[in-house]
């Protein structure tokens, strides 16, 4: 057992066990299998059951052939991007499935490997792609969007201040040479804040960083997609489990799971309803689950979790 099997510690694991209300003789899907630590807990509950392990990293399937080694003919492994549920269960001809989890964003072997260019703290090529074999990369984006559609990802994805005067800093940056690293954009990012802005607890670069990753990804759009596809593939009783990170995130699983639990979608004035539509899901949690304290305690990055949880009727 490599060490990396235990320091890494499933934020939410114990909340999202219970919430799946794990069978033995179940199938489940875990969309978001990163370091397998939520894979690895479903796992070894099951029986006669099996669990679908989907990641768009190729580096996360790699992983998990160590990592679920115990479990491994109860598990399929899947590279796809979870926006693909669809097509991902046709693959393995399957109707539906007693349980999901997507735990959504960046994975932290993808933050920890410094080559991946997603961190401002080191130096690499500016890549950003979860899935290596996608085409469209941060550089790509940086040097290649125009202006006025930088500032409106680091405006909507990453809720920047300074969005106007960061993307025209990177324009003017990159008519004189192209952008290629990682620590060259941070210098043009802290370039265009204001003195006070650089003296903040967060890293100057933060958020266009989360920002620009969102976009080269298209994290927001995989979202919705998942939610639309998932709440059809769920059995009877099955449950969905998915667990945000960023607000804008949170915002679509919310409402899509709400539009799935309201049903009917005529007008208020209308007398009767027309539309004929009834709710599919209930949902199990109103507001979301959050982390406790021993939990923020052990894992920062948990404090900004948000665990919601629906059920199909």
């Amino acid at each position: 057992m490599k060490e990396t099997e235990f320091s890494h510690k499933p934020v939410l694991l114990a909340e999202c066990i219970e919430a799946l209300r794990i069978r033995p003789e179940g199938l489940y899907l875990d969309g978001t299998l990163g370091r397998a630590g939520h894979s690895r807990e479903i796992a070894r509950r099951l029986t006669t059951g099996r669990l679908i392990c989907v990641d768009r990293d190729q580096a996360a399937l790699d992983a998990a052939e160590e990592r679920l080694a115990p479990w491994r003919d109860k598990v399929i492994l899947v590279h796809n991007n979870f926006c693909q549920l669809d097509a991902i269960l046709d693959g393995l001809h399957l109707n539906g499935v007693d349980g999901m989890l997507f735990d959504l964003g960046v994975s932290s072997p993808q933050l920890d490997d410094a080559a991946r260019g997603f961190s401002y703290m080191s130096d690499a090529p500016l890549d950003m792609r979860m899935d290596k074999s996608d085409s469209l990369t941060a550089r790509a984006v940086v040097n290649e969007w125009p202006q006025d559609e930088l500032r409106r990802i680091l405006w909507q994805y990453g809720e920047e201040r300074y969005a106007s005067a960061i993307a025209g800093a990177i324009v003017r940056a990159r008519e004189k040479q192209p952008v290629e690293t990682t620590l060259e954009l941070v210098e043009i990012i802290k370039s265009a804040m204001p003195a006070a802005a650089l003296r903040e607890k967060q890293h100057p670069a933060k958020r266009s960083f989360q920002a620009i990753r969102i976009a080269v990804n298209d994290e927001l759009g995989a979202v919705d997609s998942m939610v639309r596809a998932a709440v059809p593939r769920l059995n009877p009783g099955g449950r969905l489990a998915v667990i945000s990170f960023h607000s804008l995130e949170d915002r679509i699983v919310k409402n899509g799971l709400a539009a799935y639990a309201k049903g009917c979608t005529c007008p208020p004035d209308f007398p009767v309803c027309v539309c004929g539509k009834k709710p599919q899901i209930k949902l199990i949690t109103r507001k979301p689950i959050v982390s406790g304290p021993d939990e923020l305690q052990e894992n920062p990055r948990a404090r900004s979790a948000k665990l919601r949880v629906a059920e199909k009727l």
